[in-house]
């Protein structure tokens, strides 16, 4: 049969769309993941007798390895006596918060329980962190690195690394986390307990005696290595060097910075960097270093060692460690947090620069103005956010929303974003985001400590830090061009942060600080950011394995709100959606080449 030019273009075109969505649906990856979460007494990290949380026996836990898109399984198997949530730090669960691993998103898996998370790194690039959410169990471990690799159809902006390295670093305590939760009811432990080690991948410092091992890193002079450095730790920012060697700055929690050269870099508790360092050195052993911000510099039993090993090195690290920046000046670690900038020409997750989207000329929809301090209630201490400290609820907010529109477990809008509240009280603090709008976020820190701040579903644009009070004209001096995109953010100490984040995710999704007894002590409020449309292209329903609990032990008859309809697992849906379009596709195709 003779077909006409413009039907053969069409029976061509849809045979080669079909071909390409069908490739599109096979780079689909699922990563089943297995993790029994344990307790571990043998582990010792600084010699001390304490339950150290693990996961398939392992302290950090195992890095969760995935490519931007991959749909990840993990069945979390709870072997510790305790409720259990993992959160995935940094990670937006696009469109799916019911999988943040919060108390205001996810019932708590029960001991001897087990619960599949399933989520998609949706757009994603960078270095993460993943760690136990609730019960102060972040205190005793349980935490573990995160990688999305860029797809090898997106080009990196730097050249490819001899390896890379994951470098978790934390401060440690060396009582159990039980023991440490009981006592956050004293004013001595919530105000001014410090911690007593910083650990590297779990390991102690290096020449400690107390410590069992140290982390080294073996490196191949020449070579150029990427270091994953977070820090998991729950109390203390840190400054990182390696003795004689640059970092360059590459990323940052899933954003590509501009590349800067760096002799340290601090690092905030929770955040993520990529540094590229490169074995430019004689042979030798040289000392990793973790020293902690706003500490007494000279006391180095409290510092975090280990070793930068060149694979034909006769010659051991030794000697007076290398010098490091004064803790106490901050100055020096505010000019570093602004000259951090995001690239805007490379791609990320996408081929398209990542300057694509930015804030140079946007409207602002609502302004949040959050200050953080320390205050008595009921004789007890607690950290709150705007003189309110919150008080979780025994039913996830998320589920309160599905079943009966939050009614009965919290009220909307019932605390001020802008203005503290009148008198120190707790409360179950819950406010709206606005749809697809831009929300300014000006953190205020009435604390004498570094805190950090972290919004989950999100990466907000750090536009601008100051001392004293934030004023309107303060916006003025932020930098709109080129801020770097990230979901952790550091405030200090009586200064103030702002950021800029759009809410294109529905979504219930937890503001936080970080500094995990400020955390647990009430220092967080939750962002309902909602779009009526039960679409699921604008919000993922329910799972199928969804949990229940506190007022709803099971699934109501007849809730207020019909759940909309059950749709394919996140994991099949995109690639079902590709696949009848595949079939539509081939359908035109044989009907122009019948007609």
């Amino acid at each position: 049969m003779a077909f006409s030019g413009d039907r053969q273009w069409l029976i061509v075109a849809a045979i080669l769309i079909s071909f390409g969505l069908t490739m599109v649906a096979a780079l689909d990856r699922n990563l089943l993941l297995e993790w029994h979460v344990g307790i571990d007494t043998t582990v010792r990290p600084v010699s001390a007798e304490q339950p150290v949380i693990t996961i398939n026996g392992m302290f950090p836990g195992p890095l969760l390895n995935a490519t931007t898109n991959d749909v990840v399984h993990v069945n979390v198997f709870n072997d510790i006596d305790e409720p259990l949530l993992i959160t995935w730090n940094g990670i937006q669960q696009r469109r799916n918060s019911w999988q943040d691993g919060v108390s205001g998103t996810n019932c708590a898996i029960q001991p001897g329980k087990n619960w599949t998370y399933v989520f998609r790194m949706k757009d994603q690039i960078g270095s993460f962190l993943y760690f136990p959410s609730i019960n102060f169990h972040k205190a005793g471990g349980g935490y573990g690195p995160i990688r999305v690799n860029n797809r090898e159809v997106i080009s990196v902006p730097f050249p490819k690394p001899e390896a890379e390295f994951d470098l978790l670093i934390g401060d440690w305590y060396q009582k159990s986390y039980k023991d440490l939760r009981s006592s956050m009811n004293t004013k001595l432990m919530a105000n001014e307990s410090l911690p007593d080690k910083i650990l590297m991948n779990g390991k102690g410092p290096y020449m400690d005696p107390l410590a069992k091992s140290h982390e080294s890193f073996t490196v191949t002079k020449g070579k150029t290595y990427r270091i994953r450095i977070s820090n998991v730790g729950i109390s203390w920012s840190f400054n990182f060097a390696i003795q004689n060697h640059h970092l360059v700055l590459v990323e940052t929690e899933g954003s590509y910075t501009n590349q800067i050269v760096l002799d340290s870099l601090d690092v905030h508790v929770g955040q993520s960097y990529s540094v590229l360092v490169t074995a430019d050195q004689a042979a030798a052993d040289y000392y990793m270093i973790a020293t902690p911000k706003m500490y007494n510099a000279s006391d180095v039993s409290k510092f975090g060692i280990g070793v930068f090993h060149y694979d034909n090195s006769t010659t051991p690290a030794t000697g007076p460690l290398p010098s490091f920046p004064d803790p106490f000046n901050l100055q020096f670690s505010i000019n570093q947090a602004q000259s951090i900038k995001w690239n805007m020409t490379t791609g990320a997750a996408r081929p398209n620069p990542q300057g694509t989207f930015n804030v140079t000329n946007v409207t602002l929809s609502q302004t949040f103005i959050l200050s953080a301090s320390i205050a008595e209630i009921d004789g007890v201490p607690r950290y709150t956010v705007n003189n309110v400290s919150y008080q979780t609820p025994a039913t996830p907010l998320k589920l309160a929303d599905y079943l009966v529109n939050g009614s009965g477990i919290y009220e909307l809008n019932q605390f001020s974003t802008n203005s503290t509240n009148v008198n120190n009280e707790k409360g179950v603090f819950v406010a709206s985001g606005i749809h697809k709008g831009w929300l300014e976020i000006v953190f205020k820190n009435d604390l004498d400590v570094i805190d950090a701040w972290h919004l989950d579903g999100f990466g907000f644009y750090v536009v601008g830090f100051g001392y004293g009070e934030w004023k309107p004209e303060a916006r003025y001096t932020y930098n709109l061009y080129d801020p770097v995109v990230r979901s952790t953010v550091q405030v200090y100490p009586g200064g103030w942060t702002a950021v800029y984040a759009y809410l294109d995710n529905p979504g219930m999704w937890n503001l936080r600080s970080q500094r995990l007894k400020n955390w647990y002590l009430g220092e967080e409020l939750y962002v309902r950011v909602y779009d009526a449309d039960p679409n699921p292209a604008k919000e993922m329903p329910k799972p199928e394995n969804l949990l229940f609990c506190g007022n709803f032990q099971s699934p109501p008859p007849s809730p207020s709100q019909s759940p909309p309809p059950n749709s394919p697992r996140p994991s099949s849906a995109p690639s079902l959606q590709r696949t009848w379009f595949h079939i539509v596709l081939i359908c035109i195709a044989v009907i122009l080449s019948i007609y």
